[in-house]
């Protein structure tokens, strides 16, 4: 089939790149010239593992190119994806604005029978509203669908090659038998439901892991008053086949594009149609909250920040990637230096400026960044271990401890209590007994 993906982003060109290797022709299209230019040199803007390596060995037989001409990247188009941005509004709710601007844009040069798609995240009834605007300037026949993708960054190509499933929204049966023919070579369990339900269920699993997340940081907090250990509580509870033991991540709270922004437009959309007292808003609300409790809570140990020289290992919102979105460091650090302490900051792959930390102009000469983590830990007071990068969880701390007291807080519970306190340090976890 001939493909075109709308936007160029981590969802697009990761989507372009593991179609085309399933031998379809496939076209990236963007407004951006400066993101084109260096896609069609095999230059990802973004960290993704293999992601370099899939779009040089696609482009190279042919089956990948990218453009900003959308009657170019249309025009032949059997399928077209809109995978561009859909950030919160000020009031919560998705910003439709780009999957609009892109269904405008397109309609002028769809062909008879395309199937438009959208790949974005959006809230149910989006659909009606991007056939409404195609309708209005063309006037070919098209279908339309709901395709939401489910991806973690860090290990996107993965999981978009080896799927758990594929979730199709659409009416007719035609659409289903032609999206199920594109996603074949997946190998995947097809999901066919509709439109409304497709966007739900994306809204519904990014909602559904971050409860677990935001669940077990309040068993975590419960732990740390009365002396059980919430990695105990783990291996307790989830023996139950119900629960399982997978996907608990005691810790800062959970952060990068997709979460935080898919639980507040999920609470606001919530509100948008009477439901403003549910599970969606709370949630948002304790993760937001999280962070500044943790930053009273951990000062409260560690003697106050003031005068404290931090070591901050992990800048990222998680492994894997350099993505800085609701990253714990753009909110931890300038926190911590406006509690007076001087930072350092590492890690292997994100190096963000002082800007995106959300550092401004008076901060400067209380952060630096290090390019190893030796240098990193030079004098440090305390050592923050805030991702689980494998070479900050694998590291010999013991070779750095220096004679004076130090605190070691492991924010996600990656280090053995004893072999920390082993080394020398004052040991501090989330929810966990030392």
């Amino acid at each position: 089939m001939n493909i075109t993906v709308i936007g160029t982003g981590f969802v697009g060109v990761v989507s372009a790149a593991v179609y085309a290797s399933l031998n379809h022709q496939v076209i990236g299209l963007d407004v951006d010239e400066v993101k084109v230019a260096l896609l069609k040199q095999s230059v990802v803007p973004f960290y993704e593992p293999n992601l370099t390596e899939l779009l040089k060995t696609q482009q190279a037989a042919n089956k990948l190119s990218f453009t900003t001409d959308y009657k170019a990247a249309i025009q032949d188009a059997d399928v077209i994806m809109i995978a561009v941005g859909t950030p919160s509004a000020p009031d919560g709710q998705a910003d439709l604005k780009y999957v609009f601007m892109a269904a405008e844009s397109l309609a002028p040069h769809l062909k008879t029978g395309a199937i438009v798609v959208i790949k974005s995240t959006v809230p149910p009834g989006t659909l009606e509203k991007v056939s409404s605007l195609i309708k209005a300037k063309t006037q070919h026949n098209f279908f339309t669908a709901s395709v939401p993708e489910f991806l973690r960054e860090g290990s996107a190509v993965y999981d978009t090659l080896h799927p758990n499933r594929i979730v199709i929204g659409a009416t007719e049966a035609e659409v289903f038998d032609r999206l199920e023919a594109l996603h074949e070579g997946l190998q995947a369990p097809i999901v066919k439901i509709k439109p409304e339900s497709a966007q739900m269920a994306k809204y519904a699993a990014n909602a559904y892991l971050a409860t677990r997340i935001t669940f077990i940081n309040q068993i975590a907090d419960l732990c740390e008053k009365n002396g059980a250990d919430v990695e105990d509580i783990i291996q307790a509870i989830g023996h139950d086949q119900r629960i399982g033991k997978h996907y608990w991540y005691p810790g800062l709270g959970y952060g990068g594009s997709c979460f935080p922004k898919d639980v507040k437009e999920l609470a606001a959309y919530s509100r948008s149609i009477g439901e403003s007292g549910n599970l969606f808003v709370k949630i948002n609300q304790l993760n937001e909250e999280r962070l500044a409790q943790l930053v009273r809570k951990f000062g409260e140990k560690v003697g106050g920040w003031q005068n404290k020289t931090v070591a901050f290992l992990g800048l990222a919102f998680k492994p894997n990637t350099d993505d800085l979105r609701e990253a714990p460091s753009t909110k931890l650090i300038p926190a911590l230096i406006m509690a007076g302490a001087k930072v350092t900051g590492f890690d292997p792959m994100a190096k963000p400026t002082n800007q995106q930390l959300g550092l401004t102009s008076a901060d400067e000469s209380s952060y630096s960044q290090a390019s190893d983590i030796q240098t990193a830990c030079l004098n440090a007071d305390v050592i923050f271990a805030v991702v689980e990068w494998p070479e900050i969880v694998s590291f010999d701390y013991s070779a750095i401890k220096l004679a004076k007291s130090q605190v070691f807080i492991d924010a996600r519970n990656r280090f053995a209590p004893d072999r920390v306190t082993a080394w020398g340090y004052k040991y501090i976890s989330i929810g966990r007994t030392s």
